[in-house]
């Protein structure tokens, strides 16, 4: 006999319900998040008399210390369902609007009992892909993380410094800025500068273009406005701890995608994803860590492109059509996305990538939704070769392009 088990869970404790296949409630149990409240909830199951293998359970996240526990534990039928599909069905039991916790998971476990067949079944990814998906999250935030401290930087030094922003033109999310600040933290310290030094300056830090170094001199040296001593006094030290946070954070950003470097090497599919144009260092070990090693997870390629939302909503009635933006999808990998059309259509210029993007841009209201359009297409390549194992071959691709283009 199945049953149906229902979890609602929060950071602290759990509701759970127990439902047979004909909708009854067999059980209902409130546990805390810790190692014996996980306990009862499989006491429970013994002293129902339920295998293992006849429970199916339905949890809205998988980032939960109780999930892990289960598959631990050899509950292999769950299902993680989105939080707006719970919603949606609030008005199953209850019309009125009212809810609370028992009842969201008595909703879960019938969910669970009447659309199973709709839904696919979890597992956890390999080890590794895990590792990568946590090192690509954690590169996103550490960048945004540098794009918000180089622009408070960016405001302090147009205050009291401006020459700092000019000296070097990679700006300040490279490593060279900041540590010219942390030298050289006033307007004073770098008039005082001679050519000698600041080549001395360079050389220490490896700047990657000393044939630019007299043209960095040069735009050190222009005329500015000059801050007044009490200026410099105001927002000195500031600058000084914002170069010091941007150059740590930059450093620990480098390290991460290292490590990110070297998990992606160790993956049996890194060449497939290598081979990939315009995929490079990042965009390539970023796409592997979204796309995982379950196979069945993505069985078409519009389920891949629904979960990156490239792919837009539709809604039909009668007569009228309506095509607006998907807002439920995975936001990091629509950014992830989103960069890996820029550089097919602007960087490295992929002659099917530009062909396309030059065709619908007249017909798109924004460049960013001519890329998701790019990104749309690119992703059903990069699943075809994910499920097939293949490499990408830019010579085939062209010649399926031509057949297809062919009139019938």
């Amino acid at each position: 006999m199945k049953v149906y088990i229902g979890i609602d869970w929060s950071e602290e404790k759990h509701d759970i319900v127990l439902m047979n296949e004909e909708g009854a409630d067999l059980a209902y149990q409130c546990i805390e998040h810790t190692m014996e409240g996980f306990r009862q909830f499989d006491a429970m199951r013994r002293k129902l008399d339920l295998a293992k293998e006849d429970c199916v359970v339905g949890i809205e996240t998988a980032h939960s210390l109780l999930v892990d526990y289960l598959w631990e534990q050899g509950y292999r039928q769950m299902y993680v369902l989105a939080p707006n599909q719970v919603h949606d069905n609030q008005g199953r039991f209850r019309q009125s609007g009212a809810k609370d916790d028992p009842a969201d998971a008595r909703l879960i476990a019938d969910i669970l009992r009447t659309d199973r067949g709709r839904l696919r079944m979890w597992q956890p990814d390999s080890l590794l892909i895990r590792q990568m998906r946590a090192e690509v999250s954690w590169i996103m935030q550490l960048t945004q993380e540098i794009g918000r401290l180089s622009n408070r930087l960016r405001a302090v030094l147009l205050r009291y410094y401006p020459a700092a922003l000019e000296v070097f033109s990679s700006g300040l999310t490279t490593q060279i800025a900041p540590e010219f600040i942390l030298a050289y933290p006033n307007p004073q310290a770098a008039q005082a500068l001679s050519w000698p030094e600041f080549q001395a300056f360079a050389r220490q830090h490896r700047y990657p273009k000393p044939k630019q170094l007299a043209k960095c001199f040069a735009r050190l040296q222009a005329d500015y406005p000059e801050s007044s001593p009490e200026t410099v006094l105001i927002f000195q030290d500031q600058a000084v701890q914002l170069a010091d946070l941007l150059l740590d954070t930059t450093r620990t950003r480098l390290q991460n995608m290292r490590r990110l470097k070297e998990l992606f090497e160790q993956h049996p599919k890194h060449m497939v994803f290598t081979s990939l144009p315009a995929a490079g260092e990042w965009i390539a070990p970023a796409l592997l860590a979204k796309f995982g090693d379950n196979l069945q997870r993505f069985p078409y390629p519009s389920t891949v492109q629904a979960m990156a939302g490239t792919s837009p909503v539709t809604k039909r009635s009668g007569k009228s059509k309506f095509v607006q933006f998907r807002y439920a999808c995975d936001k990091e990998w629509r950014h992830i996305c989103q960069e890996w059309a820029t550089s097919l259509v602007h960087r490295t210029q992929s002659p099917i990538a530009l062909a396309y993007y030059q065709q619908i841009r007249p017909h798109c209201h924004s460049n960013e939704h001519a890329y998701r359009c790019v990104a749309h297409r690119w992703l059903a390549v990069a699943w075809k070769l994910w499920q097939t194992d293949q490499l990408y071959d830019e010579a085939y691709h062209f010649q399926q392009r031509a057949l297809r283009s062919k009139p019938r």
